[in-house]
């Protein structure tokens, strides 16, 4: 075990900022010859050009794509008929919309059963945009069908076609253009043009943002909420640090607290403070005033010295060594909370716990949507394969990282149609600028992960899923999800992008424990921010008991009745009914200083 566990409890003084020394594990990489040095930057130029996409696995779907489609010829008559049918039906469509226009004024675009939201205003019923939205309409269907269900291609390939035919799609759509958008035409009428001057003015601004961030300053905007001010308000210290992490303790909102303190683990591709925002939607302070005592991680941000930092060291130097540093301090077994990637670590630390016979470590274990079986990663996934994951390595091996802005592309991407066209129309074409809330201002404090990190994480969990199939090791023996004998609280939210609830539901088969299983409405970040009095929210919760039959996730959803609300307040009872009695209110020590700390600052 690393000093920074046997000196847990030792104060360890700051390093300076973005200066955590690379560390060579036993089982590093044998060192590369020239020919892979050649090979590296080759790779490295071309994924620089293509924002760490790779061409070639592109390439390979649209062959594999093409050449099934050609050899075909039923599904070759079958899209032909759709393209000639769609053509001739349009004309009769557009009459029939127009003589129910009076009589159905709905606002909802609806095409072959279909309702898009992009053109719910009641202004694209009317000549000729009613022709463009439903010619468009036409069109994406029929290449949904073009790219689906052709005999014989592989399903990745399928997936990967569907995706990049939508994204052509999308940033074609009439909504995108000033003539072809009726909303658009109008606010420039009534305006004057002030709506396309303002919008000229956000884009430059943006502009000049993006601009400086690729020079490597990231200056916080006016309307920005800053930690330590507007969000990670909740009192408290940091009572640990070391080179890779601090540990905050806060203080208590009651006389009693639980036995068991909350130990958080969050992901270290995101800042620890979605999860203390504002006080009406911070996790932590609803936490603390539910009469628990709250320790959080708080992940530093890496910079290019950090690229041989593996997964091991995260969970050494920083799950186990922080779960190290809780323990004197309270004395009992923690409620272990993991977010994201944070939750996969969590799972990873209790299954090597319990496979060293440490089953009382962790009293009870929550995964609030974290993948612990990755194979169905969902849209995530048409970014690894092989070829891409080449790309990538290259691209991070040249940097040492990959950076926070290059993470957030992707992820946009996987929902374009609101992140980027919905949002181009509006801010650009319309002028209004999107009024900032705490949830964006966190989204846009990137964070970057080490080269060799993620390289692990996306070749062991993602692309070879050791997790699941018992081949992960930690010191150099396997662990099991099996072993884990606490019970767990897991979370899912239904619109999530980056870790798929029915992906996260599968962690029913991989384990026998008393297993609570929470779908949430919401998507990965707005899902988990759910605050009790959050308009809109529902949630479905039920308990498989230890040794329990398995139970489909369609039968989960059909059998399991949607409650409205916060889950939080159900999550809360499920920790209070497995504590073990309360004790006087625990002080943070002084520590290292107030929290937020310093980490969190760090861009």
């Amino acid at each position: 075990m690393n000093t920074a566990v046997d000196d847990a409890t030792q104060p360890v003084s700051a390093p300076d900022l973005h200066a955590v020394p690379a560390r060579v594990a036993a089982d590093a990489r044998p060192a590369a010859t020239p020919a892979d040095e050649w090979n590296r930057t080759a790779h490295a130029a071309m994924a620089a050009m293509t924002f760490g996409l790779s061409p070639i696995s592109l390439a390979l779907a649209a062959i594999d794509w093409g050449t099934h489609l050609a050899a075909a010829p039923g599904k070759c008559f079958d899209l032909a008929t759709r393209a000639v049918l769609g053509a001739a039906l349009v004309p009769a469509q557009v009459a029939a919309s127009q003589q129910d226009e009076d009589e159905n004024n709905s606002g909802v675009a609806v095409h072959a059963g279909e309702a898009d939201p992009r053109f719910a205003a009641a202004a694209w019923s009317n000549w000729p945009f009613h022709l463009y939205r439903d010619g468009f309409l036409g069109v994406q269907r029929w290449w949904r069908e073009a790219t689906r269900g052709v005999p014989g291609v592989e399903h990745h390939h399928e997936q990967l076609m569907s995706f990049v035919a939508r994204q052509w799609l999308d940033a074609c759509s009439p909504g995108n253009f000033i003539a072809t958008n009726p909303v658009v035409l109008d606010a420039t009428v009534r305006s004057g043009g002030a709506n396309l001057a303002a919008g000229a003015r956000n884009w430059l601004d943006d502009a000049l943002a993006l601009s400086a961030s690729r020079a490597g300053v990231h200056a916080r905007g006016p309307q920005a909420f800053v930690p330590g001010r507007d969000v990670a308000c909740t009192p408290g210290r940091v009572v640990w640090r070391n080179e890779l992490c601090e540990l905050l303790q806060y203080a208590p909102a009651t006389p009693g607290v639980a036995r068991e303190p909350i130990l958080i683990v969050p992901s270290w591709i995101m800042k620890y403070y979605i999860l203390d925002l504002q006080p009406h939607d911070s996790m932590i302070r609803f936490l603390v005033e539910s009469g628990f005592t709250v320790f959080v991680i708080s992940w530093r941000n890496p910079g290019a010295q950090a690229r041989d930092l593996g997964l091991d060291d995260y969970l050494r130097d920083g799950f186990l060594a922080a779960f190290e540093a809780v323990r004197p301090r309270c004395g009992a077994a923690v409620h272990a909370v993991g977010y994201c990637l944070g939750g996969t670590l969590l799972a990873i630390g209790a299954a090597a716990l319990a496979r060293d016979g440490r089953h009382d470590a962790l009293h009870t274990i929550t995964l609030l949507a974290a993948l612990t079986d990755f194979s169905e990663p969902g849209e995530l996934g048409l970014f690894i394969d092989a070829s891409e994951l080449a790309a990538l390595d290259a691209l991070m091996w040249r940097q040492g990282y990959l950076d926070g802005s290059q993470m957030s592309a992707a992820f946009q991407l996987l929902n374009a149609r609101d992140l980027i066209w919905s949002r181009m129309m509006s801010e650009y074409l319309l002028g209004r600028r999107t009024k900032r809330n705490d949830l964006m201002s966190w989204n846009d404090d990137t964070t970057r992960m080490p080269y060799r990190m993620h390289t692990e994480y996306l070749t062991q969990l993602f692309l070879d899923n050791d997790l699941a199939a018992g081949r992960y090791c930690v010191d150099g023996r396997p662990v099991a999800l099996s072993d884990i004998e606490a019970p767990m609280f897991v979370v899912g939210t239904e619109r999530d992008h980056v870790s798929p609830w029915r992906s996260v539901y599968k962690l029913h088969l991989l384990t026998h424990n008393a297993l609570t299983f929470v779908l949430t409405a919401g998507g990965h970040n707005a899902g988990i921010v759910s605050e009790p009095g959050h308009a809109h929210r529902y949630y479905r919760c039920a308990t498989r008991e230890p040794g329990g039959a398995y139970r489909s996730r369609n039968e989960f959803v059909k059998e399991t009745p949607a409650v409205d609300g916060s889950w939080w307040l159900a999550w809360r009872d499920w920790l209070r009914e497995r504590s073990t009695g309360e004790v006087p209110a625990r002080t943070p020590e002084a520590g290292l200083g107030a929290a937020p700390g310093e980490y969190v600052l760090e861009s």
